[in-house]
């Protein structure tokens, strides 16, 4: 195996940088992303690698926010967020906060 390059790989829908981890190995290119453990992929050519985890990357990305969505829903609806919910009304009534 050769030596691991480091490239920048950005998700366009999310606007965000992650680094990618390329290798060629043998006849193919192996790839991953540490900041999500998820993304990790085998491709023939450097470019259809880089291609295929931007794409997984993305595609993780929906599924990690959709299961915090389904989440958050499911907390609220339980009632989990009811104390920070009073507070936050409390600091507002006290005139602890400020407009954006």
């Amino acid at each position: 195996m050769e030596h691991i390059q480091i490239v920048e790989i950005e998700d366009p829908v999310y606007e965000e940088t992650y680094t990618a981890h390329i290798q060629k190995n043998g006849a193919t290119w192996i790839g991953w992303v540490p900041e999500v453990s998820e993304v990790s992929c085998e491709e023939n050519t450097q470019e259809e690698l880089l291609q295929t985890l931007v794409e997984k990357l993305h595609e993780t990305l929906v599924t990690v926010d959709e299961a915090w969505e389904k989440q958050f829903e499911k907390d609220v609806k339980a009632g989990h967020l009811d104390d920070l919910r009073k507070e936050a009304l409390e600091d507002l009534r006290a005139g602890k906060c400020i407009d954006l």
